[in-house]
């Protein structure tokens, strides 16, 4: 699976199935601060993702 991360980098994860959210956690993202998308669709943090999925991992910026 290929993961577009924050900052702009792509990585590499070989990885059969995994739950959003376990992805976050060992990419040592906090799940309160990203949006995800799997394939182009926006997905919730407990959707399951393959090897053949494109992850795409958006910062939430807001302010007060």
């Amino acid at each position: 699976m290929i993961i577009a991360l924050p900052d702009g980098s792509r990585k590499e994860m070989a990885v059969e199935n995994a739950r959003i959210q376990d992805l976050l956690r060992d990419l040592g993202i906090n799940p309160v601060e990203v949006i995800v998308a799997k394939n182009g669709r926006i997905v919730p943090e407990e959707e399951m993702a393959g090897c053949g999925d494109e992850i795409k991992v958006v910062r939430i910026v807001h302010g007060g």
